[in-house]
């Protein structure tokens, strides 16, 4: 597969947090070379062992996440457990200006948000787990969430596997029970080979 997709629309990726999309969206980015670009998300939450600031996320205080939304800044911005996430529309920019193609990975507010927007076409995939049991094991695996943390976030992960059967939202739902296979599926989606 080294020709590039036919179609060139940002890929939007979503699903809980532990559901694996990194891994796959990474996987994806490496097996394709010079055709894929995860755009930098900005976050107000402070950063993990080994995230450094521009390329895991941009760190950033409240003031200037607040700065960024006011100003029209943001694509899409949401509040997850207790923490403000958001892709700017300069980021998406940069990596249009490289002639590659931007994977948003988000939650299901910022799903809503971009779907809700007439000027952004784009392809969107759920990405789930087995089941919310593997989930709690693979954040409590993490050993960087407090109780109250991995709580929240099994929460939103049941929100947004309900949000995923929603008819119309996503092109694709793939279930993530086995990290080939769904690789496979996402690539089998992404260059539209089915």
């Amino acid at each position: 597969m080294a020709s590039p997709p036919p179609d060139r629309r940002p890929l939007v990726i979503s699903g809980p947090s532990g559901a694996g999309k990194g891994t796959l969206t990474q996987k994806l980015i490496d097996a394709h070379p010079n055709t894929f670009e995860l755009t930098v998300s900005h976050t107000t939450r402070q950063a993990r062992p080994g995230e450094k600031d521009g390329i895991s996320y941009h760190f950033v205080s409240i003031e200037t996440y607040n700065t960024l939304k006011s100003n029209g800044s943001l694509i899409e911005d949401a509040m997850y457990t207790g923490d403000f996430y958001g892709t700017s529309k300069a980021a998406l920019a940069e990596i249009f200006e490289k002639q590659l193609i931007p994977i948003l990975d988000i939650e299901m507010t910022g799903v809503k948000q971009v779907k809700a927007n007439p000027e952004f076409e784009a392809h969107y995939v759920s990405i789930k787990p087995r089941g919310l049991d593997v989930l709690e094991q693979q954040l409590r695996g993490r050993g960087t969430e407090s109780e109250h943390n991995i709580q929240a976030r099994l929460d939103q992960a049941r929100r947004e596997l309900e949000f995923a059967e929603t008819a119309g939202v996503f092109d694709r739902v793939i279930v993530n029970d086995d990290p080939e296979r769904a690789y496979a599926e996402l690539e089998s989606f992404v260059f539209g080979l089915e």
